[in-house]
């Protein structure tokens, strides 16, 4: 049986809310991903670049799972995160790609935002993934506060290596009111 998974609904939180990423978002996107410091921890440390941005935000769009956030409060976008690699018969699907602007660090919008797309894939999925560079301590943080369990190592594609979070539905607890 092919389960049908929304991979691009607009979700709406306090903090956040995201909306399918579109190409006349680039320019609004790269605005936020041009500060080098958003990269520093990441593997792909010159995606600040133009060229290497919109080799990012092409591979977004082509994923068919991506999403623009915007500050809730203030209508400003913020960063970018989406789902990616779907599988219907194992019921798992993984979330990342995900940046935001430093102004927007700290927690509470990343939070809330994984915490949406959380709640919006486990209607579909059994279980959730996240890749997360090895030396990216600042990632690695923010999904281990929202449940992920480390389960191990890759190299991917690219010959970066990556740790691997999961969440189950089983075990995922939305937080309280």
């Amino acid at each position: 049986m092919t389960v049908s998974f929304d991979l691009q609904p607009t979700l709406h939180g306090t903090l956040v809310r995201l909306v399918p990423l579109r190409d006349d978002h680039f320019d609004a996107l790269f605005a936020v991903a041009s500060d080098p410091d958003i990269w520093a921890q990441h593997p792909a440390h010159d995606r600040w670049q133009p060229a290497v941005f919109r080799a990012f935000f092409d591979g977004a769009m082509a994923s068919r799972g991506a999403f623009l956030v915007y500050d809730a409060a203030t209508g400003a976008v913020i960063g970018s995160t989406r789902y990616h690699d779907w599988n219907p018969e194992t019921r798992e699907v993984e979330i990342g790609w995900t940046f935001l602007a430093r102004s927007h660090w700290g927690g509470r919008h990343n939070g809330e935002m994984k915490q949406l797309l959380l709640q919006h894939a486990f209607q579909w999925a059994d279980r959730v993934r996240f890749h997360v560079g090895v030396a990216n301590i600042r990632s690695r943080t923010a999904v281990e506060r929202i449940g992920g369990v480390l389960v191990g190592e890759r190299v991917e594609d690219d010959g970066r290596r990556s740790v691997v979070y999961h969440i189950t539905a089983a075990a995922y607890r939305p937080p309280s009111p």
